[in-house]
């Protein structure tokens, strides 16, 4: 069964119903298709600790998820309900939701005990009425305790009464005056049933001593007494203090005390001794658990009569229970392009105390770009308050501090871990504007040169990064490649320095991003000369079919400038240093060549002995190794006349 009525959604089960049972189908009764519940991430969030519904989004179903036993939830409460809120995401939306759990009739009543002894003074009147000991069933409403019944007897009858909170008991009534003499003793059986169906009983016997005359009974001031007591009191705390009179004397004025109907909660929480009448804390008093209790007192005669009054124990608020934040939902991680005011979290606050112990306040702790709304209610929004960068800050602990409004105040921490997306708002920044490499001449094509590399401080794919060649005119872009994923640069063909000294490229760097982001930067080829060239003579010049000739006088002197052999290497750098060598004369010693100038010059004087010609083979030689050179021949003519020396 399902309504709505101010917004909140109320359903009704029975108890004790399995399992993966079928409790309603949300989606009809949100009106929206299944579909949409899936898409929009529709869940069930519990008031309670323990989930025991759960919602099937794809079907709109809400099924019992753990077996519901009304007792354990709600004890004697009516009625019985289940707090929920039905979250729906994207838009956000909340529903509230109430599931009021049926009593079926799986309890007996019972007696606290199975023999209670009753002591009566003989010769008191009839119709004299005696209280007994009420059964507790844990049932409630028609499947509680209905009616109360007496085994057969001559002697005594039952009455059956209400109390004002619907609770029933029974008084046993003497219709017959006791005489001990005939009659000392008496066993009755007192049965309690309930009305549900099937129905079911609880028995307790009642041993009945009859005792001789006390013709006064013990008397209370009051019918009710009142007392408060602060939750948390510690055991032993003076709660109040009974007291009944007598108007006899002897034995039968000796009083006892005792609690009377006290179901096991009373007896756990109280103690009353029997001879002082003082009533203490005995266990743990929670006003969450119970804000009152009525503690009915018996006192009782040395001649067995007895006088009965109520205690009520009002239970005050202490602020004991620190306030609590409910993560309801995250959205998380979240873009670093989200704008301000951008719902990250909705939280629930709540706090078990009553009054200023339950009123709180709640904060975001430390500084950071997030700020707190409140909503309706008890509700929050965690939201953005200024713009996010991920580069700067990839995730954030946002601390929510809450705090009562008791004394002392009390408080609790909840962390939300926010993670930041990231977006492609950063391009790749190469290390250079501009790389120098270096490749020496006739290489092999498809050489490794160097390489280039950008970062991109995006993450993920936006920080994946691609190599790419500038095309553009001439031929330099078409000389080298790049590896796309690696940024290393090869040579693709074979330089030469002699034709060529450098030449430079473009390089672009780009992201795996959308849209993609890019840089640029330049890459500066130098090519490095080696030493392919030899050296050629220049002058004097030669040719194919005859050597050079120069006239010497003969009466030339020791150093004479005879010629001066030129040459050039078409290297660069030390390939290209030249140095000049007399490999072979006709007359060893007569001439010279200077090893760095190539200037030939006459070594000693001429005489008449020497030739008229004279053959010369120059080497010229360039600086490197291995070394190349290149030889010149020439002849000398020494003239008669001393005039000149012919080459």
């Amino acid at each position: 069964m399902s309504g709505a009525a101010g917004g909140t959604i109320r359903y009704s089960v029975p108890e004790e119903k399995k399992s993966g049972s079928l409790l309603a189908n949300l989606a009809e009764d949100l009106k929206v298709d299944a579909g949409e519940l899936s898409a929009r991430r529709a869940r069930l969030v519990a008031k309670s600790p323990r989930q025991y519904l759960q919602l099937n989004s794809s079907s709109g179903e809400v099924l019992v998820k753990e077996k519901l036993d009304r007792e354990e939830l709600c004890r004697q409460i009516d009625p019985c309900l289940l707090q929920f809120e039905i979250v729906l995401e994207n838009p956000l939306q909340l529903h509230r939701m109430e599931v009021q759990v049926q009593d079926v009739n799986d309890n007996s009543p019972t007696f606290s005990k199975g023999e209670f002894l009753l002591e009566m003074p003989e010769q008191i009147p009839a119709n004299t009425r005696f209280p007994l000991q009420r059964a507790h069933d844990l049932d409630i409403g028609i499947n509680g305790i209905q009616s109360y019944s007496l085994s057969t007897n001559e002697q005594f009858g039952l009455e059956v009464q209400t109390h004002g909170d619907g609770r029933k008991y029974a008084e046993l009534v003497l219709e017959k005056p006791l005489d001990r003499e005939e009659q000392a003793q008496f066993l009755l059986v007192l049965t309690a049933a309930d009305g549900g169906l099937p129905r079911r009983t609880g028995s307790s016997q009642i041993l009945i001593h009859v005792l001789d005359t006390n013709d006064n009974f013990p008397q209370f001031s009051q019918s009710v007494y009142k007392a408060r007591i602060m939750e948390n009191s510690p055991r032993g705390a003076l709660v109040a203090t009974m007291v009944a009179r007598d108007l006899d004397l002897g034995s039968n004025v000796h009083k006892t005390y005792s609690f009377r109907q006290a179901p096991e909660e009373i007896l756990r929480v109280f103690r009353l001794n029997e001879l002082t009448g003082e009533i203490s804390v005995a266990g743990a008093i929670d006003y969450e658990e119970s804000r009152a209790y009525e503690l009915n007192v018996q006192a009782t005669d040395g001649g067995g009569l007895s006088a009965h009054c109520k205690m009520l124990v009002e239970v005050e608020d202490a602020n004991d229970n620190a306030p609590e934040v409910t993560q309801t939902s995250l959205t998380s991680p979240i873009p670093e392009d989200a704008r301000p005011g951008t719902v990250v979290a909705l939280l629930s606050v709540s706090d078990r105390d009553v009054g200023d112990n339950g009123r709180v306040a709640c904060a975001i702790r430390g500084c950071g770009p997030f700020a707190l709304q409140r909503t309706v209610q008890s509700y929050y929004e965690l939201l953005t308050q200024q713009l996010l960068d991920r580069e700067e800050e990839p995730k954030y602990n946002v601390t929510i501090a809450t705090t009562d409004g008791g004394s002392p105040r009390l408080s609790s921490l909840q962390t939300i871990l926010v993670e930041i997306a990231d977006v492609n708002d950063h391009a790749p920044e190469f290390g250079q504007g501009i790389y120098s490499v270096s490749v020496r001449e006739n290489n092999s094509p498809a050489l490794l040169i160097g390489s280039v590399t950008a970062l991109d401080t995006d993450a993920g794919k936006n920080a994946r990064v691609t190599y790419s060649i500038l095309r553009g005119p001439g031929a330099a872009a078409s000389s080298v490649s790049i590896n796309p994923e690696s940024g290393d640069i090869y040579v693709l063909r074979t330089t030469d320095y002699e034709e060529e000294r450098e030449f430079e490229v473009g390089v672009r760097a780009t992201d795996a991003g959308s849209p993609a982001l890019s840089s640029e930067a330049v890459v500066r080829v130098v090519v490095l000369d080696e030493n392919d060239n030899a050296p050629f003579v220049l002058h004097p010049l030669q040719n194919s079919t005859a050597a050079w000739s120069e006239l010497v006088p003969r009466s030339a002197e020791p150093g004479y400038l005879v010629t001066k052999v030129v040459a050039v290497d078409a290297d660069a750098g030390q390939n290209a240093w030249l140095s000049y060598q007399l490999l072979r004369a006709t007359e060893p010693g007569l001439f010279a060549v200077a090893l760095h100038s190539g200037e030939v010059r006459t070594g000693r004087a001429i005489t008449n002995q020497n030739s008229v010609k004279q053959k010369l083979t120059i080497l010229v030689t360039d600086n490197w190794e291995p070394p190349r050179s290149t030889t010149s021949v020439g002849g000398d003519r020494i003239s008669e006349t001393g005039h000149s020396l012919f080459l």
